[in-house]
């Protein structure tokens, strides 16, 4: 067991505990803005597409209904533009964090075989990297790597946890890069329906990829866009000849979502309106966050999309979540994502209007 375990760093958020406990320790109460945890209901119409498919006796299948796979190419053409997307350009996940952890070994990787990830990042890049024993580095422009070994190139845009954007042209020139070199792209874009101050696009958008999925999967959660985090609920798209061995292994695995969770998808998946009223909810709190860290001598960077404001006082980070924590308010420290980080922190936007304006109160 051990053997396994010992491959993984320390659990970051293990650390926040003493400061959890000051923060909590507040008069009036603790307001967490460290981890993007959705706080608002599960839209109704979600909710009765689960309900109703309670009665699931049956094993679901891992590649999912029908009905799943046509939700999802729907989706994919009207949102992103994606253009002839089939089933067999389709896969849904047991939520994206299981497949970022585990797309490297059931990709074949190991010893020799590289992976990279942008310098500042969700740590769960490395953690796959490291469950399957593959050496990885990071990179603040992939196109300067040396492609040589390099089997697995993860993009993040919008970016966790800096909510920078790659721009089409970027985005563009990174895919023909890999493809020349013979690298697989993959694109978490699981924050992309989060835009505020860009138009982040796909990895699927023909503009980007000329019109081929060869050499490149996008990874899209219902998490955060339709407060599905407590489902699971997620999938992947791109090449059929990376999809295509990823579901007979997956099959194998029993990696399956459920069945009434496939059913809450596809209803998700048909709506755009809760989409828009959770953007409104989330776009009112953003602002006002905003403008009590610029007023409390706070900078921010980037944030121009995601759940989160990537802000600094230009000190050592856990100086800031120490300072915050006093205050009654959790933040995330900017190291949990990179060296590159340690001077920043992560200020979520996932708490209610009440606690968010109670934090506002805080800070001014």
């Amino acid at each position: 067991m051990s053997a396994v375990s010992d491959r993984l760093p320390t659990f970051p958020w293990d650390k926040l505990e003493p400061y959890k406990k000051t923060a909590a320790a507040h008069p009036d109460g603790i307001v967490d803005l460290s981890v993007g945890t959705p706080v608002d209901p599960v839209p109704e119409l979600v909710q009765k597409a689960l309900i109703d498919a309670a009665d699931s006796p049956g094993y679901p299948t891992v590649w999912g209904t029908p009905a799943l796979r046509d939700a999802i190419c729907g989706w994919l053409e009207r949102r992103l533009g994606a253009r002839e997307v089939t089933h067999r350009h389709v896969l849904p996940v047991v939520g994206s964090k299981e497949l970022v952890a585990w797309l490297p070994t059931q990709l074949g990787l190991g010893p020799g075989d590289r992976v990279a990830y942008p310098r500042l990042a969700y740590p769960t890049y490395e953690v796959g990297a490291r469950l399957a024993r593959a050496p990885y580095e990071t990179y603040d422009d992939p196109r300067d790597l040396d492609p040589a070994g390099l089997k697995l190139l993860w993009l993040n845009s919008p970016s966790n946890p800096t909510g920078q954007v790659l721009g089409k042209e970027e985005l563009t020139e990174i895919v023909a890069w890999a493809r020349a070199h013979g690298v697989l792209v993959v694109s978490d874009e699981c924050y992309l329906e989060l835009g505020w101050e860009a138009d982040p696009v796909s990895v699927l958008h023909p503009d980007v990829n000329g019109g081929s999925y060869d050499g490149i999967v996008a990874v899209h959660s219902l998490s955060k866009r339709s407060n599905l985090a407590g489902y699971r609920a997620a999938f992947i798209a791109g090449d059929p000849a990376v999809l295509g061995p990823l579901l007979e292994i997956r099959k194998h695995g029993g990696m399956m979502t459920s069945a009434p969770t496939q059913a809450a998808v596809v209803a998700a998946l048909g709506d755009d309106a809760h989409v828009h009223e959770q953007r409104a909810r989330y776009a009112a709190r953003r602002e006002a966050l905003r403008s009590a860290l610029l007023s409390h001598g706070f900078r921010i960077e980037h944030s121009e999309a995601s759940l989160y404001l990537w802000a600094t006082r230009d000190e050592p980070c856990w100086t800031t979540v120490a300072h915050l924590a006093d205050l009654g308010v959790l933040v995330a420290p900017g190291d949990f994502y990179g060296p590159a980080g340690d001077t920043f922190v992560r200020v979520a936007l996932t708490a209610t209007d009440e606690r968010i304006a109670a934090a506002v109160a805080r800070l001014r």
